[in-house]
Order: structure tokens, then sequence, then C-alpha cells
């Protein structure tokens, strides 16, 4: 299967048009959160991406709620935050919003650890994953050289072992690709990202 996956749009209306224009040879198309800024033009992220009309798999981020993301998406995107869905033979798990809490404040939608270690247990197996945050020591470095990914999300990766682990959030990592045992885990920002996944 062809996947075309991106993370952190931020509005950005150059880069949606070409994830839209890349999605039409894509089999799915995986966003991996962060559609807009502090919880403003969701609306308007939606609309930018709505020329996208292969299967399309959301996560939230840290910028909008898991409640906003549903209410946005058009019919038939399928919204995960701490649940899964089957595509075409492929099993998807999917966790948003900031892990751990981040220092944003008010409008950020985040998660302890421990809350994110409970919804990713719902999680058995999967060929899939995809996170907002990225895990602990892996494609999670700031500009300042601090690792600020999460440990849920790194001992669901080291548990599960997916095929694919795709995440976002830390700008400074984007396109940064390393593995947790055999799993690709990747960074994803939001240029266009092609993955095979059979």
């Amino acid at each position: 299967m062809k996947i075309l996956a991106f993370s952190d749009l931020h509005l950005a209306r150059a880069r949606a048009a070409d994830l839209v224009a890349a999605s039409a040879d894509a089999d799915l198309v995986i966003g991996a959160g962060d559609f807009c800024n502090m919880r403003q033009g969701l609306d308007q992220a939606m609309d930018m991406l709505s020329g996208i009309s292969a299967p399309f798999v959301v996560v939230p981020g840290n910028a909008e709620s898991v409640d906003e993301l549903t209410q946005a998406v058009p019919n038939g995107v399928h919204v995960l935050h701490g649940s899964g869905v089957e595509i075409g033979g492929l099993q998807l798990f999917g966790l948003g919003y900031g892990v751990p809490v981040t220092p944003f404040g008010s409008w950020s939608c985040d998660l302890t650890e421990a809350a994110a270690t409970v919804m990713l247990l719902h999680c058995e197996a999967a060929d899939i994953l995809i996170t907002h945050s990225p895990p602990q020591g892996v494609a999670d470095v700031t500009s300042q050289g601090v690792s600020v990914g999460s440990e849920a999300v790194y001992s669901a990766i080291d548990r599960i072992q997916p095929k694919l682990a795709l995440c976002g959030h830390i700008h400074d990592s984007w396109g940064v690709r390393e593995k947790i045992g055999v799993t690709d885990v990747a960074n994803l920002g939001p240029t266009v990202n092609w993955f095979e996944v059979s």
C-alpha cells in the first residue's frame, strides 16, 4: 500500500496544495496532528485538504482537540485517539495530543505520560502506529538539543513493534527517520512523505 503521510500543517496553504496534489497517487493518507494553530482555523485547514479523495486517517495534535477535529473533518475521514481502524488489510492505531504535557499553556491539548500509557494499552497490535508526539529519545530533539518525546509512546512502539510509527510535533526533528527494534519511526513535518507498507 502506498501511503502519503504528513504532520504539523499549521494552516500552510502551499503545503496543503502539495499534499492534495500528491494524494492522487496515494492508497492511504495519514495526518499526524496540528492542522491549525492554537485551536484556531481548523475548518479552514480541512477546507485546504478537501481535495484528498484517498482513505484519510488523522489524529489530533496539541493544536486541536479530538472533539474539534471530529466535528471538522469531512465525512469518511477516520479520527483516531486511543482507537484503531483497519484499512486495506492494515491495522492502524492512533493517539493524538502533546505527550508529555507541553509548556504552551491552556490552549494546548496535552496528555500526561500516565494517561497516554493507559490509552496506548488499548492497542495490542498494529501495522502502523500514528502519534502526534514522538517517542522519547527518537526523532524528538529540539533546536536546543533537548530530547522531549514521550516515554509512553516509546514503550508502546517497543511492545507492539509496528512496521511503521509516524509522528510530528517537534518541528526541529521534521524529516528525521530512526528505528526502534524492527519499527521504522518517522517525524513527518508538513511535506510529502511516502511510505510503502504491505
